[in-house]
């Protein structure tokens, strides 16, 4: 299927660890919750099983999207992801996945079009269970560990005092960037209308 066909439709799935929400590798489910805040769905979160997700609807630049949080550990949430798309309708390059990124500083966050995972399980999750490396990836920076921390434990702590100060801001970064990327993309009026 083209993505033109689908171009009313897309879906963003905040990666991490179900069980584990307020550590830095599940940030991409934060920043999710603060999408639905945003989009006035905070409320419509409901369990689907057919894909092991909480899920809800909602429109933005006259987009359907829909809000995928993964019920699985992150090394298995392109089984939630895939399940998602086929239910939906969607193509990988449907499909925005949000999620964190060592490499970037806390605060900086960036789209990444398609390519590797760049050894971020969730995301090689995605890529195997769809069978693409097509999606969309909205990077938020979580910053490396420093001194003898391993990169494990320091995913999977939550986010130090000093950081949480500053992640209001940076999930509200997050979502801007997301949602202008959206916006990028939405139907700029019937087909042919640009002459």
């Amino acid at each position: 299927m083209l993505a033109a066909e689908l171009a009313g439709r897309a879906m963003v799935a905040g990666l991490g660890n179900y069980g584990l929400r307020g550590t830095r590798h599940s940030v991409g489910m934060a920043v999710l919750d603060r999408l639905a805040r945003q989009l006035a769905v905070a409320e419509g979160w409901r369990v689907d099983r057919r894909c092991c997700a909480d899920v809800t609807l909602a429109t933005a630049h006259g987009l359907q999207l829909v809000l995928l949080k993964p019920r699985r550990f992150m090394n298995l949430n392109g089984l939630s992801v895939a399940s998602a798309a086929e239910i939906y309708n969607l193509g990988p390059e449907d499909i925005y996945l949000v999620h964190d990124d060592l490499d970037k500083a806390l605060g900086k966050v960036a789209i990444k079009l398609g390519g590797s995972a760049r050894g971020h399980n969730g995301v090689q999750s995605c890529i195997s269970a769809l069978h693409s490396n097509k999606m969309p990836r909205l990077r938020v920076g979580i910053g490396r560990p420093e001194g003898e921390v391993t990169v494990s434990s320091y995913v999977l702590a939550p986010f130090s005092a000093g950081e949480q100060e500053r992640l209001e801001q940076v999930l509200a970064q997050a979502v801007t960037c997301l949602l202008e990327h959206i916006q990028s993309r939405a139907p700029a009026g019937e087909p042919g209308d640009r002459g």
